[in-house]
């Protein structure tokens, strides 16, 4: 649907058409969930040490670094009668499902050591990376009206926390404690079987919700030619699209925070040693769901009020203030107290409440901003290649955020985790909880500076977006016109 303003015919999908594309969260996030436990399955299912397994989860980020710019060649030459993105989609999710399947139940605890795990790990970055960067291209391909893109961003922020949140549930507090409430093999297969089908079903929406928009003439420039891609294009993107530069800097410095705190070892110091209860701690997150997506919706009328770039550098001051509140506030009290009923408590949940709904405004930006970054470069150059921009975002992010699997287990080996991992019946020592306060908040707070200092030199602003949107729509009047 288009909806006329000036010279430009914006595109708009229909809400249930972004609803059910945002569903990619289902796969992303189950398969972030089931990441997020490859440090036990290397140590339960491999044998693999502490110190090892960081080195390996570093080595097979910086190659799923590598398969970006290779996979974003792919994503340009596949045109099929079914479209681009759905075929792209389906065919990572298989890869990735066989890879994570094999790593985590099939091959695991069968007597292989670090060459399975590598292989197995490599398999699932291939099949991941297909549908990650097509999923990226998505909210650019289905409107590029300025106010529903946050609105995009919302939905993908909704699903991107809700799906976690749910997993943890049914792992941490249904599951675990079953398994004896570590982290065996026996749990780590029933895991893997849950998030895999969790993927699926996100996978399926989300080709649902595409299908009216993956057709040939909505992946078309602005000039008559589309010369093939070539290793020097990604090279010229990233040298001259300075929003893209900025943007690389932003996300990727929040993104190794973001990993790094989202190791399962880095939430048991936090809820298992500090807190004292895994289980709660993760009822406590559920509690603050609702308000955190009013946060996502507020972030996103404000990014259509003041332009996503204004709404970036916003909400990331907000997220900087409220990580220095409760470090201070872990500082002043009894962690432990957090898990019986009282004042303790109330605070924590408030203050998890902020800082996850100010981060959820960040990320709703973020997925709007993208989608303005791949405009911008279809006026810059006249191609519209998505998968460029997002295959070289990716490229360096991940180079960048491979480290964040090493900086948790490089952390609790420094505190005494050389041979074995966390678990939450360790005691909390002086050293457990300083090393959890950096790795839960002090590094998104570097990570948040950076954000700030990157955006300096960014000029994508509201009224420059509209300026691109309206020459983007006189050279297709043109180009139109003269077919």
């Amino acid at each position: 649907m288009d909806n006329n303003v000036g010279n430009v015919a914006y595109r708009r999908a229909k809400t249930w058409q972004i609803i059910l594309a945002a569903c990619n969260g289902f796969n992303g996030m189950a398969v972030y969930t089931l990441i997020g436990l490859a440090t036990y399955s290397a140590n339960v299912g491999y044998g693999i040490s502490t110190l090892v397994v960081g080195g390996l989860l570093t080595f097979t980020r910086i190659f799923d670094a590598i398969t970006d710019p290779i996979l974003a060649f792919i994503y340009d030459r596949v045109n099929t009668k079914w479209g681009k993105v759905r075929p792209l989609m389906i065919g990572g999710w298989l890869i990735q499902s066989i890879g994570l399947l094999a790593m985590f139940a099939w091959a695991s605890s069968k007597g292989f050591g670090i060459p399975m795990f590598i292989a197995l790990y490599m398999v699932y970055v291939i099949g991941y990376t297909i549908v990650n960067m097509t999923a990226q291209t998505i909210p650019a391909l289905m409107t590029n009206d300025p106010k529903q893109r946050p609105t995009v961003g919302v939905w993908f922020t909704v699903f991107n926390y809700l799906v976690p949140m749910l997993l943890n549930i049914v792992l941490t507090v249904m599951l675990l404690p079953k398994f004896g409430g570590t982290y065996n093999q026996e749990f780590l297969n029933i895991a893997a079987y849950v998030c895999v089908a969790t993927s699926l079903f996100g996978v399926i929406m989300v080709c649902i919700g595409v299908s009216q928009y993956d057709k040939p003439e909505n992946f078309r420039g602005t000039t008559k030619t589309h010369e093939k891609l070539k290793m020097k294009d990604m090279v010229e993107v990233l040298k001259e699209n300075k929003p893209l530069q900025s943007y690389i800097i932003s996300a990727a410095t929040d993104k190794i925070a973001q990993q790094t705190q989202s190791q399962s070892i880095v939430n048991t110091m936090l809820m298992g040693i500090l807190i004292g209860n895994m289980g709660l701690g993760t009822i406590l997150s559920v509690i603050g769901m609702l308000p955190s997506i009013a946060f996502a919706v507020v972030g996103a009328r404000y990014a259509g009020k003041h332009g996503n770039k204004e709404a970036l550098v916003t909400w990331t001051r907000n997220c900087i203030f409220a990580n220095i509140v409760i470090i201070v506030f872990f500082i002043i009290i009894n962690p432990a107290s957090i898990s019986k009923m009282g004042i303790t408590m109330v605070l924590f949940v408030l203050l998890t409440l902020c800082c996850n709904g100010f981060a959820m405004c960040v990320t709703t930006a973020n997925t709007a901003f993208m989608a303005d970054i791949i405009d911008y470069e279809l006026d810059r150059s006249g191609k519209y290649i998505p998968a460029v921009i997002t295959g070289t975002y990716s490229l360096i992010d991940k180079i960048v955020s491979s480290f964040s699997a090493a900086i948790a287990t490089a952390g609790v080996a420094l505190i005494g985790y050389t041979l074995s991992l966390p678990q939450p019946t360790d005691p909390a020592t002086t050293g457990v909880f300083w090393m959890t306060m950096f790795l839960r908040y002090g590094l998104a707070i570097i990570g948040w500076i950076c954000t700030l200092l990157a955006m300096r030199r960014c000029n994508l602003t509201k009224d420059e977006m509209a300026n691109v949107q309206s020459r983007i729509a006189e050279k297709k009047k043109e180009l139109q016109e003269q077919e």
